[in-house]
């Protein structure tokens, strides 16, 4: 896992105006996998970042980059918080809920079904993702980062946010900041 990789797949939660992002990445030795995590979160954590494996399968690991914070205010939202609750979260502690998330997403090969409440907590709309369970992913307005079933202006005007921004977070990269200068304390 490279600090390259965070910036392209991360950007919008290093620049704190996002509660997390997902990526996936290879990983051949386990001991590597905890090292680099160790350094990543050494560099992240200070800044209000966590970066957590949350599925690990056939030498990939799904890594979810989040703030806390954010996390913790996005799932205090009334709506949020009930449909997790009914989903089986514990929505008074977040560290319960990215575990029982985690253990959802373990349970993906023999139960069939993808816990689409993972859109929470990535800092999506609760209209969206309820849309999404709902519509099993058709009849969406619109298509970005993530698929619309609420206000389509408001998400086309989040998603020229988020591009705008790992644009800038890759372009600044490659000239030479690193992730610790390219991370907001939120």
């Amino acid at each position: 896992m490279s600090d390259e990789m965070i910036v392209e797949f991360c950007s919008p939660t290093l620049a704190g105006i996002k509660t997390g992002n997902l990526f996936s990445c290879e990983y051949s030795d386990e001991k590597q996998l905890v090292k680099d995590l160790r350094r990543v979160n050494g560099v992240l954590v200070k800044k209000g970042i966590k970066a957590i494996p949350i599925r690990c399968l056939n030498h990939r690991v799904l890594i979810y980059l989040f703030r806390p914070s954010f996390l913790e205010k996005d799932l205090c939202d009334k709506d949020a918080a009930n449909m997790l609750e009914r989903l089986g979260y514990d929505v008074k502690n977040i560290d319960s809920c990215v575990r029982c998330l985690m253990k959802k997403l373990e349970l993906i090969n023999s139960s069939k079904e993808f816990p689409h409440e993972i859109g929470l907590f990535l800092g999506y709309p609760i209209e969206d993702v309820k849309g999404f369970i709902k519509y099993k992913g058709e009849c969406s307005k619109c298509t970005g980062c993530w698929k619309v079933y609420g206000d389509v202006m408001k998400a086309e005007v989040t998603f020229d946010r988020y591009k705008r921004c790992t644009n800038d977070y890759v372009a600044r990269f490659k000239k030479g900041s690193t992730l610790d200068q390219l991370t907001v304390c939120a």
